[in-house]
């Protein structure tokens, strides 16, 4: 069994997991969002962060990163994922189609938001989201860093997020005037 992972926030930088393959992909009918609150990793209960998700949206299109498993390692990266992701229920596992550069289209382990989920808050406007993730910190760090992390290693590879690169700016901005 070939396992097949899709990345489009974290898992770029941090997969986790032993990575024998990454390819360009894209994944239809879904976009990159900072749609869910964080009370674990990049927030706290009283002061949620933000993650990005993806929300399906029909049109549109995420690009991110194929991440094929090591032989051998599906089962334990499978387990490992599942702690990982879905620690709260706020991610649903699916199994999608995905666009590999190549043209192949594969079938890949995706983990999308349930818009039914009470951390689901897409639709926040831009400015908000800043506000945010500028003063939001969990059990991983600062939800800053987050955004910086997947922002720089989307650009290292080549992938645009136009919303991700205002929102780096913002939170920065937001950050110097708080030391000034």
């Amino acid at each position: 069994m070939t396992l097949w992972v899709f990345g489009y926030g974290s898992l770029l930088w941090n997969p986790g997991f032993e990575v024998a393959e990454t390819v360009h992909a894209t994944l239809p009918d879904y976009h990159r969002s900072f749609c869910m609150r964080s009370i674990h990793h990049r927030g706290t209960i009283d002061t949620p962060g933000l993650v990005l998700a993806l929300d399906e949206c029909p049109g549109a299109l995420c690009q991110g990163l194929a991440l094929r498993a090591a032989p051998g390692t599906e089962d334990s990266t499978l387990a490992y994922l599942r702690e990982r992701e879905l620690i709260s229920s706020a991610y649903i596992e699916r199994n999608l189609a995905i666009d590999l550069d190549s043209g192949a289209r594969i079938e890949a382990v995706t983990y999308v938001i349930d818009p039914h989920h009470v951390q689901y808050c897409g639709g926040l406007p831009l400015e908000e989201q800043a506000q945010i993730i500028a003063n939001a910190t969990g059990g991983m760090g600062p939800n800053r860093q987050y955004l910086e992390n997947t922002a720089d290693h989307l650009d290292q590879i080549g992938i645009p997020d136009a919303e991700l690169h205002w929102l780096r700016a913002r939170v920065q901005h937001l950050a110097d005037n708080r030391l000034a």
